[in-house]
């Protein structure tokens, strides 16, 4: 998908960038405030201008993906069937044009043309007990790390929200990084410690076996610490430096691989409060849990900008998967229509319990193979209502034949969603530039195997040519 880049913007063009995302925002907010489950109880079609209705309706999945999401299928020519409104065309080419670049500076990962399971750019070792998505993730985070490391002259790396620790050990014992990973759940941080030793023991084998390419010196697994970060306070324990002889000062680098929430702002903050860290690489994901106010926004720019609130609806749908539901339209599959049967349920809730609305429902196995009729009785009984009462059928059944009018408002609502993304990455750029630092984005991550695939980089002194390198993918 086309898109602006950060990289060689001026602190104006951010801002005048802000200034556009935050206008287009408001202009399309009623298609960004709506629930997709509320498209009949709502009436969610109806908001949609006249013009728009009759060149969207009709359209198949696979058509939404190509016309509307700009996502068509390799080597597919792109032809539209009617002329569209041109309002229709300014808000495709304007959220195409506004949200930052979500293609790497790489071609389609060729790290698993060989097999789809296991990365060809790592050992056996750090690919065990580790998904193809995070094999992919902790290799190319990994590895700008250790290049932003080496040009800031960093002592140590602090991997904050590290889970299992599958980065810290890549970073600790693939690449030779001083590491510590602070993580809030103890439970996670023994898996974690069990992880480091099993890889340990791997990695000996390994080089009893291969003798001529065994490693020189001692390994230094990652200082694994159950540790809480608040966002609103420093933590003292992220700043402790782990043991090493002769050192004469600190130098820490933050890291965190979609840090959740308030947890990648609160790695900022540590950046711009304390002079031991020296650069900061943050991978934020879930801002639908950031703080509000507080956590956003984090400038004083976009704070001023009339129309810059992101409540938890949108910042939400920022989080969508756009890549992966352009996919899932190419492929047509019936799991597509789960949006229109939930959208029906909630109008039988509404109908039997008028003040239950938008209530949870945990995944119904298979819904794609139910009758709708089927799929609302056991969506009634997972909310506590009777899944026995009398539905209006030819009525649900109705509502199915909307199915294709449900996916493209979501398709829409889909299209806009990286300018919310794009306005929070902006409020933190401008944020960082505020406090005096140097801050870019750079889209390493493949976006069909991470969707929030750009990471911010921030460092206290510049690196001016040398900053290039670290969007390179190593041979």
């Amino acid at each position: 998908m086309p898109g602006v880049s950060t990289r060689g913007l001026s602190q104006e063009e951010r801002r005048q960038l802000a200034v556009n995302v935050t206008r287009v925002l408001a202009l399309y907010r009623s298609i960004l405030d709506a629930y997709i489950i509320e498209f009949f109880t709502d009436s969610l079609w109806g908001i949609l201008p006249c013009s728009w209705q009759e060149a969207l309706d009709g359209l198949s999945p696979p058509q939404l993906a190509t016309l509307l999401l700009g996502m068509p299928r390799e080597g597919e020519v792109v032809r539209y069937r009617s002329v569209w409104p041109l309002t229709l065309l300014a808000l495709k080419s304007t959220a195409y044009a506004l949200a930052f670049t979500r293609t790497p500076g790489f071609q389609t990962p060729s790290e698993f043309l060989e097999n789809p399971s296991q990365s060809s750019r790592l050992t056996a070792p750090f690919r065990k007990h580790v998904k193809p998505k995070k094999q992919h993730e902790i290799r190319r985070l990994g590895e700008l790390v250790k290049k932003l490391s080496d040009l800031t002259g960093c002592t140590q790396v602090v991997d904050v929200g590290s889970g299992q620790g599958h980065l810290s050990r890549f970073m600790s014992l693939g690449l030779g990084l001083m590491v510590k990973s602070l993580e809030g759940d103890p439970r996670l941080v023994e898996r974690a410690q069990r992880l480091d030793q099993e890889l340990l023991q791997a990695l000996d084998k390994m080089e009893k076996r291969h003798p001529r390419e065994a490693r020189m010196g001692p390994r230094h697994p990652p200082h694994h610490v159950a540790q809480w970060v608040d966002p609103t306070a420093l933590c003292e324990e992220l700043l402790l430096p782990l043991e090493q002889p002769g050192q004469a000062g600190t130098r820490l680098l933050l890291t965190g691989l979609h840090a959740c929430g308030d947890l990648s702002v609160a790695l900022l903050r540590h950046f711009c409060c304390c002079p031991e860290v020296v650069a900061v690489v943050s991978v934020g994901c879930c801002y639908m849990k950031l703080s509000d106010p507080g956590s956003y926004p984090l400038s004083q720019w976009v704070a001023s900008l009339p129309g810059h609130e992101l409540p938890y609806r949108l910042r939400e749908g920022a989080c969508h998967a756009l890549e992966d539901y352009a996919e899932r339209l190419q492929k047509a599959g019936p799991a597509l229509q789960s949006h229109c049967f939930r959208a029906a349920l909630e109008t039988v809730i509404r109908h039997a319990c008028p003040e239950l609305r938008r209530p949870g429902v945990q995944g119904i196995p298979r819904a794609h193979e139910l009758q709708i009729q089927e799929y609302v009785q056991q969506g009634l009984r997972r909310v506590g209502l009777d899944p026995q009462l009398p539905l209006n059928v030819p009525a649900l059944r109705a509502h199915q034949a909307q199915g294709d009018r449900v996916v493209a408002f979501f398709s829409l609502a889909l299209l806009l969603a990286p300018l919310v993304e794009t306005l929070i990455l902006l409020d933190r750029l401008l944020y960082l530039q505020e406090q005096g630092f140097y801050a870019e984005l750079l889209p390493i991550f493949s976006p069909q195997l991470s969707p929030r695939n750009l990471v911010l980089v921030a460092t206290k002194t510049p690196l001016g040519q040398a900053f290039s390198v670290l969007e390179t993918e190593d041979s």
